[in-house]
């Protein structure tokens, strides 16, 4: 967990505390909350679930919500030659969601996303940064492998997208990286190449998404790592803003 992160769960962790010995001075041992009615629907990405007693209209959906409902998916022809739904691994309250484009093969056979060469390369990159997956979140635009690892066709991206919103909508991250021509395409309804989409902010429903190469373009690519690095030094740069900033 990254020293910052750390500190802020300290320091709400204290002011809790000291809110509920001021409450208890009061002589006030319980607080009635208002219930969430079960039939809410999910809060879209824009949307925050009122958490103050205030109006309630939707609700924070939750990822085990998602996966459940997307096992057995057969929206799409892809459900024909899977093993698993590669659905998402890490922390569902990461600051930072890392959205590839489609499972491979080793990623189809242990069902989680990033495991083969690739994945092995997104760890050291995010070992650079001072970060584990247990600190971040990383999922796929589509959550079944395209046989022969071949690009994924339109309507399977179309069939998939709904459940990659709905992930972001109940982590809600202050930062996304999109990994490869698919993913930020996909995220930001552009056909620009990735060469000149990466480096680049750009905003998902208010989010601040920096577009990148694909680990596995850099096994192909190594000369492409330096420019991957100075992305991701931006992306620090930004993070440590909005530390800053409290956001």
């Amino acid at each position: 967990m990254p020293d910052s992160l750390r500190r802020d769960l300290r320091g709400s962790a204290e002011e809790i505390r000291a809110l509920l010995e001021d409450l208890q001075r009061l002589g006030i041992d319980e607080i009635d909350l208002p219930p969430i009615p079960a039939d809410l629907p999910p809060c879209p990405l824009n949307v925050v679930a009122a958490e103050d007693g205030g109006e309630i209209l939707c609700r924070r959906e939750t990822l085990e919500e998602i996966r459940a409902e997307l096992e057995g998916c057969r929206r799409c022809a892809l459900c024909t030659e899977r093993r698993n739904i590669v659905f998402g691994v890490g922390n569902p309250r990461a600051q930072i969601v890392f959205v590839g484009e489609a499972p491979g093969r080793e990623e189809d056979e242990k069902g989680e996303p990033f495991v083969g060469e690739a994945g092995r390369l997104l760890d050291r990159i995010l070992f650079a940064m001072g970060l584990r997956r247990e600190d971040v979140y990383i999922c796929n635009v589509e959550k079944c492998r395209p046989p022969g690892n071949r690009d994924p066709l339109t309507e399977e991206i179309e069939a998939c997208e709904p459940y990659l919103k709905r992930q972001l909508a109940a982590i809600r991250p202050s930062l996304i990286v999109a990994l490869g021509r698919f993913a930020a395409q996909t995220l930001l309804r552009d056909t620009t190449p990735i060469t000149r989409l990466r480096g680049k902010w750009r905003q998902y429903e208010g989010i601040a998404l920096m577009p990148t190469y694909h680990p596995a373009y850099l096994l192909r690519n190594p000369a492409s790592k330096k420019e991957v690095w100075e992305d991701m030094k931006a992306v620090m740069r930004r993070l440590r803003e909005q530390e800053g900033k409290g956001i």
